[in-house]
């Protein structure tokens, strides 16, 4: 295939598919923008992984800005049509900031029954009119095309595909077969042995989910499974677009074993006191592979600040916080005193958004007690610069701490004294891999701990209001145990 052929983009493509798209896109589970309304698309490449014509299927890779809606004098104008064609916005205004996300479209003449729930439309007009778009990952045939491009490094216009020069072999005709779990990107695994993660929504810049793994890979540590290949976009902004990763075949996740633990009236505090040794491991890893830097008083202040304000405007939308704002200021504010005392943080890359949920046990011969740490996008909703900026290891350590007490109230009846009895062992276990015991600085880890608290309340009261009792019995006994 020409890379001519590969890149074509008819101006009418867009404007074709945008009824169709302004449908599909808020009912997929990783579209962020759900409640809202699409407004104006505009198209930042297209690329045909496999050529649009002729009677088999096409796959069009595309990437799309959606525009966020309106406010102001801008709101219920409705759709630029210029926008549309990706020409830009009509009498030059400026769009109102947009997401940016990865499309993978399959085209065929007609569509299979077997294929008929992926079902995006017909456009009416344009050059894919009397054809029928879906979504082409679930199609086995176009993920399969995806695999041997995976295979085989090289450039098709802007896509540049890459792999790790010591990632072993990858084998061909492997079958693919989609995780239908995630909430923000799209994953297909291979064959049970290779695990390809799509992110759907993209920003410019180094993925960390891609950066840190390799840097971990190259510095030789084996709890994180190293990059086998990825692949990027390279004009007009690079962006990360996918990872392929060996599969953990035959593992579990840390939060089905702390519930399966529960259920059978089981400790897990030896489990919990090795995640600690585990992420500790990883930290040193990761401080012996990528800058740290020590954080200034100024730069302390306006972490403070930046916890203060999450605490007030989640105060303003969670009314049962309001009586804990004087004291979980507190707390926030006693970490800008230890900088001006003198004692300063520091800081280093982390995996940003660690929990149960992002750990593996088990997945390699003969290693049923070996834990692996996954997924290190960090929170996806969080700005790419702010995910990948040096922070306190101790925000990981508040994740996972966290993490035991939604697991032991997910249980009835509720135990508190098991998630006490999993934090103690976590940060003995993290001591012993450190040689620092988090516990061993309060005054930090209480406020990443409410910081993280805070965040859980707003996110339950404003998608899962009946678990909104769990932040809050966490708020309730930080602050109560606060000087």
């Amino acid at each position: 295939m020409s890379e001519a052929a590969s890149t074509r983009t008819p101006v009418a493509l867009l404007p074709s598919l945008a009824p169709l798209l302004r449908s599909w896109l808020p009912r997929q589970r990783w579209f962020a923008g759900k409640g809202r309304p699409v407004t104006a698309l505009s198209l930042v490449s297209a690329t045909e992984l496999l050529p649009l014509t002729g009677r088999g299927p096409g796959l069009l890779h595309l990437l799309v800005d959606i525009a966020r809606p309106a406010t102001g004098t801008d709101a219920g104008t409705g759709t630029d049509t210029e926008t549309e064609t990706g020409t830009g916005t009509a009498a030059g205004r400026k769009p109102p900031p947009g997401d940016c996300y990865q499309l993978l479209l399959g085209v065929r003449r007609t569509l299979p029954p077997h294929l008929a729930p992926a079902l995006i439309g017909r456009p009416g007009e344009g050059p894919l009119a009397g054809r029928t778009v879906y979504e082409g990952l679930v199609d086995p045939r176009l993920a399969g095309l995806l695999w041997e491009r995976l295979r085989t490094p090289g450039t098709l216009g802007p896509l540049r595909f890459d792999r790790y020069d010591r990632a072993p072999a990858v084998p061909g005709g492997l079958s693919a077969r989609p995780l239908g779990a995630e909430q923000s990107n799209t994953s297909l695994v291979y064959g049970d042995a290779f695990i390809l993660k799509l992110f759907r929504r993209v920003q410019p810049g180094p993925h960390p989910d891609l950066e840190l793994p390799l840097a971990l890979a190259r510095a030789g540590c084996g709890r994180v499974p190293a990059p086998v290949a990825w692949w990027e976009s390279t004009a007009p902004q690079p962006y990360t677009l996918g990872v392929l990763q060996p599969y953990l075949r035959g593992s579990h996740d840390g939060w089905r074993l702390a519930l399966e633990a529960l259920a059978a009236g089981a400790p897990f505090t030896e489990e919990a006191r090795a995640l600690g040794r585990v992420t500790a491991e990883v930290h040193t890893a990761l401080a012996d592979a990528l800058p740290t830097v020590a954080l200034s008083a100024q730069r302390t202040d306006r972490l403070v600040e930046a916890m203060n304000r999450r605490l007030e405007e989640a105060a303003r939308a969670v009314p049962a916080l309001l009586p804990y704002v004087p004291r979980l200021r507190r707390a926030f504010d006693t970490v800008a005193d230890l900088a001006r005392d003198g004692r300063g943080l520091r800081a280093q890359r982390i995996h940003g958004d660690l929990h149960l949920g992002q750990t593996l046990r088990g997945g390699a011969p003969h290693a049923d007690d070996h834990w692996s740490v996954i997924d290190f996008e960090g929170e996806p909703a969080r700005p790419l610069a702010e995910r990948r900026r040096p922070q306190p290891p101790v925000r990981d350590v508040a994740g996972m701490l966290r993490s035991f007490d939604y697991a032991a109230r997910s249980h009835q009846p509720w135990d508190p004294g098991w998630a006490e009895r999993c934090r103690a062992a976590y940060c003995e276990g993290y001591a012993e891999g450190s040689g620092a015991d988090p516990r061993g600085e309060p005054e930090l880890l209480r406020a990443y701990e409410t910081d993280k608290a805070v965040y859980e309340a707003l996110y339950e009261a404003r998608h899962r209001p009946d678990w909104l009792p769990v932040p809050m019995a966490a708020i309730d006994r930080l602050a109560t145990a606060l000087p």
